[in-house]
């Protein structure tokens, strides 16, 4: 794996992961009864997203250590999707 092809893994990882813990404990100006006129009630009152960020930063590193490792030792390659046999064998 490249260096290239790490980080763009870790990118990935990293907004999947972030897609997944924001709306974790999120508060509502509708669950909080004050909602500000001319806004949604589902728009969010307390979001924390300082903190979420580095939830996210960490799962993800975690996440992206175990994939990588797995790439890298090579016990998952690309042969192993190429269910149509289109790439040409190894000699």
């Amino acid at each position: 794996m490249s260096i290239t092809g790490a980080a763009v893994l870790f990118a990935v990882i990293w907004f999947m992961t972030l897609l997944v813990v924001l709306p974790i404990r999120i508060k509502t100006q509708g669950d909080l009864g004050d909602i500000v006129p001319g806004t949604h009630a589902g728009a969010p009152e307390e979001h924390h997203l300082k903190k979420k960020m580095w939830i996210t930063t960490g799962i993800t590193v975690v996440l992206w250590a175990i994939i990588a490792g797995i790439i890298l030792s090579g016990v998952i390659s690309v042969r192993d999707f190429d269910w149509l046999n289109q790439l040409e064998p190894q000699r």
